[in-house]
């Protein structure tokens, strides 16, 4: 049996780094996945495909594992980085997008994430282990974008 949980967040922030630096960064998969926390793996597909492998967590008596893979496209004229999901590579579809502006003084960010996970689980405990998911992923993210933020010399 499965559960399925849906993810969607969005953030705006602006950071102190210019737009080029910026972009390089964000557009540079492994670069900017180097940010991300509990990454366990990321595996270049090749024709910009990426497939992410989380770090194992713990709920319980459960251990469970994020594996996704998404094609990665970037346009730096229009200051975006998009990646749509790829369906067949592990547990997870996830898809999002970086808008990128230039500020002149700082660089303006707004990033959205939508997430499937498919998790191997009881439906009995969905309603246990969704707010739990949904925490996890957003706290995660929560903490990519600090650590961005820090290495692009901190929040504007």
């Amino acid at each position: 049996m499965t559960i399925t949980v849906n993810i969607d967040l969005a953030y705006e922030f602006a950071v102190r780094a210019d737009f080029t630096t910026v972009f390089g960064t964000l557009s540079d998969v492994p670069k900017s996945a180097s940010f991300f926390p509990k990454v366990d793996q990321l595996v270049d597909l090749g024709d910009g495909v990426y497939r992410w492998e989380m770090e194992k967590i713990g709920i319980a008596q459960i251990s469970l594992q994020t594996i996704y893979a998404s094609k990665y496209t970037s346009n730096k004229t229009k200051g975006s980085v998009l990646w749509t999901p790829v369906p067949g590579e592990g547990n997870a579809l996830v898809s999002g997008s970086w808008k990128i502006t230039d500020k002149k003084k700082s660089t303006h960010l707004v990033l959205q994430l939508q997430g499937e996970l498919s998790l191997p689980l009881p439906g009995l405990m969905k309603k246990m282990i969704t707010p739990v998911v949904e925490h996890e992923f957003e706290k995660l993210v929560e903490q990519y974008i600090d650590q961005l933020s820090r290495h692009f010399g901190g929040e504007v």
